[in-house]
């Protein structure tokens, strides 16, 4: 048992030094998002709807951008995001897999308590088995849907703020956080049907 264990860990070990050198991205921590990459998120999320306040857009894409490098650092980044994965299930890194990335990009929008917006959860790939499931903030104006609203994802690229609109994200199809966990619970309630029948 003890052997089998060394040997999985030698293998995903020698997995993430074969895949990091394939790595390009730089040492130390992502570098800080320029005005420019601010004022485009601000104005994408002013353009959300006429009811956006401006000063909240410009204040959710100063946040949106500092708090994804703020993580990257705390999380202690050095990987591309499926490498950091590892390294977090392997407990080498603290956090950073997409899930924490959602939840800390989540309670920090909320700490502002933003009156013209409404934040969304959504997961990707919850049924597609050979994909990674992936979880992420969604933005939209206050009361809107949010395939209506902008993904934020700072996981995608490794502690670099990835922003889209929902419908157009040409990597993932989002799908709502509890209708994600609904599915699964149905999933977990005929497996546990067809196990009893089977013990019968």
């Amino acid at each position: 048992m003890v052997i089998v264990r060394g040997f999985r860990l030698v293998s995903v070990l020698l997995l993430v030094l074969v895949l990091g050198g394939c790595a390009t991205r730089p040492a130390g921590p992502p570098p800080e998002a320029s005005r420019d990459d601010i004022a485009a998120l601000a104005a994408a999320l002013k353009g959300l709807g006429p009811a956006v306040d401006p000063a909240e857009a410009e204040r959710l894409a100063e946040i949106a951008y500092s708090h994804t490098r703020e993580l990257a650092i705390a999380y202690e980044i050095e990987d591309p995001p499926l490498i950091h994965n590892m390294k977090v299930n392997m407990g080498i890194k603290p956090r950073g897999l997409c899930k924490d990335w959602a939840d800390d990009m989540e309670a920090r929008l909320r700490q502002e308590g933003f009156q013209s917006f409404t934040l969304h959860r959504a997961i990707a790939n919850h049924d597609k088995p050979f994909r990674i499931e992936h979880s992420t903030v969604i933005v939209s104006a206050r009361g809107a849907d949010m395939f209506d609203g902008i993904v934020l994802d700072p996981w995608r690229l490794g502690g670099i703020l990835w922003w889209g609109k929902t419908r157009e994200d040409p990597e993932y199809e989002w799908v709502p956080r509890e209708e994600v966990f609904a599915y699964k619970r149905r999933l977990l309630r005929q497996q546990q049907i067809t196990a009893a029948r089977e013990q019968r």
